[in-house]
This record gives C-alpha cells, structure tokens and sequence, in this order.
C-alpha cells in the first residue's frame, strides 16, 4: 500500500455538496494558478517498470495506444484506466504518478491515450473531443476479453475526468460488472462553463497554450490526412470556443460549439452513477466551474463522494512531502480506491439435503 495514506473519513463543510480533502499546500504555492503552474513547471522523476504497449481498436480503422503496468498476475487485482486532459497524454506527469502509486498499492494501472494523442495522429483519420466515452468503454471491454480482468475503475484528470463521469452516467446501473469505481480530478463535467471561464482575461495565458497545441495538431492531422482537414478554419481563433465551433463541432457532427459543449457534458448523466465515485476539485481553480444544478445532482447521489478542497489549482494539489512526494490527488484516488473498491467476499451457499 502507499505510505502514510490520508483518511477517508471526512466532515462536512458549509457547503451542502463538498466535504473537506485535508489538503495542504506546499510552502510557498499557495494560490490557483500557483498551484497550477508549479505542477506544470515542477520536475518530477517516476520508478516505473516498462510498459506493455497496446493498440486498442475503438471503432473500425481507429485506434488508440494504451500503456499497460500489470502486476504479477494481472487478472484480480483491480485495474485502473487513466484518461488524461486537453492535449495531454499517457506521458503526462498525473498519468505517471498514478501508474506509480497503484502499482505500489498493488493494482494494475493501464494509461490510455485518447485517440491522436501522445504521437498517434496517424491512427485515427478523427479528432479527439470530450463526448467520446465510447472510447473508454471500448479499452475497458478490450481488457475484459483480452486480460480477463475481473475489476477495473477509471479515473480521469480534466477533460478526462469528463469522459470517465460521463461513461459511468451513461452505464447508470447497466455497467459491466467488472465496473468497481470511478474518480474525477478537476472534471471538466460543465464544458459550456468551463470553456467560456478560460477565455477570462485573468485565464487567458492558459488559453492562448491550449490553442497553440490544437493548432499545432491540426497541422499535424493535415500532414496525416492530406485533403480531410481544412487549415483555413484555423484563422482568427480567439477562444477555446471559436475551436471547439470552427473545428471540433465541424468535424465531430455537433451543430456548433454550444451543441457540442451540451450533448458532450457529464453533468447531463452524473446522477446516474451506481459505483462508488469520488470527485475532487479545488475552489480556486482557474477555469474549472461546477454549476449549482451539477453540484444539487451530485449531493443527491448517495455513490459519489465530492470533495473541494479550498487550494489545489487545476488537477496540481501539490502539497506538502509527508512520507510521500506531495501529489496529493495522485494518492487520494488510489486510497479511495483500495478503500472502496476491494473485492466483496465471495459467499459460498451450501445446501445440506438429508
């Protein structure tokens, strides 16, 4: 297990849907868009055995590239999928740090690219967006068929986060029963909100590398798919938004940005939620925002245990080295895990006839 885990036992605070996280920042990066820079610009170094390298087939002709860490027998423990952000990857440095600690708690952990990302633009002819759970739920059912893993959990940072809650949602009580759990970092569940709070000007610096990337890989798709894409539609973006009409609803068959933005929330679905599910944000987070009717869904289910910590930034919540390295959001999912999801005893009915 990891050392020194945090207590799961946590008391209410004013607010009718979050729960205190026990979260200290480290000296010195108090603040949101500290927390969120430092986590960006902090070097980290990860003890992580090779990964077993997987294409997942999701739909006919596209592909996505998943890491896979198993543990000496893969089939009981439990195993995690990671989804990662915006223009993330399974290289990103949360995706790491969970493969690290639930390798250490003694789970298997498989970090999926989402597809196009983390150097495949050539696996898939289509783009990436925050609607497609479908994706999700192709990785897991791969597993399932191929590894024979009898549990597994997702967990999501972002965007991710959207994608995890919302195949949870869209499972309702129908999931897999291999489906143990699910978790949440800073979850993007309210993209219209989301969206629009980053093109703040106090927020604009994170838009402005947000849009360098995406332009960046749309060039790249072009280069990929030569006449598919056209790169005029990338002229005069200002916003998240102009993308997200210009190209992501345009080549995703979503009438507009705004179309795109409602079909593709996981707050539409949250309530549906039967497996445990934890969700940590931070009250300071730069431009995620948690709608009143998303958080009245949220307190209502009794399976989700919403946390807001009051410092954390976006998906960063470095804090303080206490007999581990301070990635505070890394080990609450991986202790929320192994709390909440252990393997039920298996109850034998005997029949005695006389």
């Amino acid at each position: 297990m990891v050392p020194d885990t945090i207590s799961l036992v946590i008391t209410k605070v004013s607010s009718p849907t979050a729960e205190r996280s026990g979260f200290r920042p480290r000296r010195f990066l108090s603040g949101g868009h500290v927390q969120t820079i430092a986590s960006f610009l902090l070097p980290r170094r990860f003890s992580l055995p090779a990964p077993e390298e997987r294409l997942v087939e999701v739909e006919p002709g596209v592909c996505v590239l998943c890491h896979c860490h198993w543990q000496p027998e893969r089939q009981s423990p439990l195993t995690v999928i990671v989804v990662h952000g915006l223009e993330g990857s399974s290289e990103s440095k949360y995706m790491m740090g969970i493969a690290e600690k639930g390798l250490a708690a003694g789970v298997n952990v498989v970090r999926m690219n989402q597809r196009t990302c983390g150097g495949t633009d050539g696996l898939a002819a289509t783009l990436y967006h925050s609607g497609r759970s479908a994706d999700v739920v192709a990785v897991a059912r791969h597993l399932i068929e191929n590894d024979g893993v009898t549990r597994f959990a997702l967990c999501g940072f972002s965007m991710g986060g959207n994608l995890v809650l919302k195949t949870a949602g869209e499972w309702g009580s129908y999931g897999p029963r291999e489906f143990a759990g699910v978790a949440a970092i800073c979850p993007s569940m309210d993209l219209a909100a989301s969206a629009d709070a980053l093109h703040l000007p106090v927020n604009r610096l994170y838009e402005q590398y947000f849009l360098w990337r995406l332009k960046a890989r749309m060039r790249a798709k072009a280069l990929c798919f030569p006449g598919r894409y056209d790169l005029s539609r990338l002229r005069d973006l200002k916003s998240l938004r102009d993308f997200d009409d210009k190209v992501t609803a345009f080549y995703c068959g979503f009438d507009g940005a705004s179309d795109y933005y409602a079909r593709s929330a996981a707050a539409n679905v949250v309530h549906n939620i039967s497996v445990p599910a934890y969700i940590l944000s931070a009250a300071n987070d730069p431009f995620i925002r948690i709608l009143p009717e998303t958080r009245r869904k949220i307190d209502a289910n009794p399976n989700i245990t919403f946390v807001e910590a009051e410092d954390g930034g976006h998906c960063s919540f470095v804090g303080e080295r206490n007999g581990y390295d301070g990635n505070f959001a890394e080990r609450a999912v991986i202790d929320f895990f192994s709390a909440k999801c252990e393997r039920p005893p298996v109850v034998t009915r005997i029949t005695i006839t006389s």
